[in-house]
């Protein structure tokens, strides 16, 4: 049996190889039982869209394990469309009979016939008999049949109307049943039902809230305790709902042309060409970030990574935010962008004339700092290579956004000590 089952992996994996010098862009979907099938190169690559886990498999005629990504047959509704709606081509291969390994029937010989005329006759005796035999027992149940009385005839008949009128009626109500409406129609024209929250039954402290697109069974997301009383109140709807949990669902998608690349990105010395863009798991164990998923961006010679949020990894899978803003959000410090250091600034009051940057002589590094006046100060941060490079060489950060980055949380935590002492004095003199 196991020699079996290893003859037909290595059969599937042959196909796979033919099969894929001949479609090399395709991902190919082997049926194999209740289960889909990916090999190889196809396996990794579907691994990241659809965050399932690749084994090694080591087959006779293969030195090294190949990769192998399974799923069950009915879940082929779920990944289908996020692996088509990534940009990929999908082929399902399915298995067929091949004619040449079906049985053939034998022709018959002059020695097969006449015993077939033999056996014909013997059972034309057989049946013979029989008939005679079960003649009488025939007879008495017709008129066992006949004799019954006309109540019971018309308790039947009145039975046999019934369960005809039955099936009409579920049928009719078949055909008057209508689809589901949505609860509501996304950017794209996608329609959203079956929004709804239910307890978990491992936790049943926690409750998740789901929802379908298109027919499409959405990953369940926990719900947060206020979401979920509002929820059960009727102060909260699917649609809120569905733009608390589910954000990207609901954005309009950009163009397919903005994932092509490669794509040009204004930068402070001129135009930064990006070459290459892409998403994937983290495999060594020695990194800090290992088992994440990470951003890979490649410009000319320069490679870089960063580990992806889930907000812009969902933005990325639904194609609703282009690489060029990943890459300018994720790489924009790194590559000394104006457009990254305009999300930090000072709190609302504070005087930027306080900021300090400079060298600190015990060590050599540039720090920055902030004098709040009768605040007091703040401690000193060491900066970065590369903010230190967009203040002093491209001038892409000021010294406001640089003390923003990394003192805001301090200078935040000062001004409401401050705030508490005069509270509390106002307090005590009243």
């Amino acid at each position: 049996m196991v020699k079996k089952n290893a003859e037909k992996d290595v059969g599937f994996v042959r196909q796979f190889n033919e099969l894929k010098k001949k479609h090399p862009d395709a991902v190919l979907l082997f049926r194999k039982g209740d289960f889909y099938e990916m090999y190889k190169e196809d396996a990794l690559k579907a691994s990241v869209i659809l965050a399932l886990k690749v084994s090694d498999k080591i087959l006779p005629l293969e030195k090294d394990p190949i990769k192998l990504l399974t799923f069950p047959r009915h879940e082929l509704d779920k990944h289908l469309p996020k692996l088509i709606r990534s940009g990929q081509r999908v082929a399902i291969c399915e298995a067929i009979d091949r004619p040449e390994l079906m049985k053939k029937p034998r022709e018959k010989t002059g020695e097969d016939l006449k015993e077939t005329n033999i056996s014909n006759k013997n059972t034309m005796a057989k049946k013979k008999k029989e008939q005679a035999v079960q003649e009488e027992p025939t007879q008495t149940v017709k008129t066992a049949a006949e004799e019954k009385p006309a109540k019971e005839k018309k308790t039947e008949a009145k039975a046999e109307v019934k369960s005809e009128q039955q099936v009409e009626q579920k049928a009719e109500a078949k055909q008057e049943r209508k689809p589901r409406e949505p609860q509501m129609i996304t950017a794209n024209g996608e329609k959203v039902s079956h929004g709804h929250a239910f307890q978990s039954t491992i936790n049943l402290a926690d409750w998740y809230f789901t929802a379908k697109i298109d027919g499409v069974q959405l990953k369940p997301q926990k719900m947060d305790a206020a979401d979920l009383a509002a929820y059960q109140k009727k102060e909260m709807t699917v649609p809120q709902l569905m733009e608390r949990y589910y954000p990207t669902k609901l954005m309009p998608k950009v163009s397919e042309e903005a994932y092509q690349m490669p794509k040009q990105l204004s930068g402070p010395d001129g135009a930064i060409t990006i070459d290459k863009f892409n998403v994937y798991k983290e495999k060594d164990e020695q990194r800090p970030d290992y088992g994440k998923y990470k951003f890979y961006v490649q410009m000319g010679d320069t490679k870089m990574s960063a580990v992806a949020s889930r907000e812009d990894l969902n933005a990325y899978f639904d194609r609703v935010v282009s690489p060029t803003q990943l890459v300018e959000k994720n790489f924009g410090e790194r590559l000394h962008l104006q457009s990254a250091y305009e999300k930090y600034q000072l709190p609302e009051g504070v005087d930027p004339k306080g900021v300090r940057v400079a060298k600190d002589h015990s060590d050599n590094k540039w720090k920055v700092s902030m004098d709040l006046g009768d605040k007091g100060k703040t401690s000193k941060h060491e900066i970065s290579f590369d903010d230190g490079y967009s203040l002093f060489k491209a001038k892409t950060a000021t010294r406001e956004q640089i003390a923003a980055k990394y003192l805001n949380t301090e200078i935040t935590g000062m001004l409401s000590a401050v705030t508490n002492k005069l509270e509390k004095s106002a307090s005590m003199k009243m």
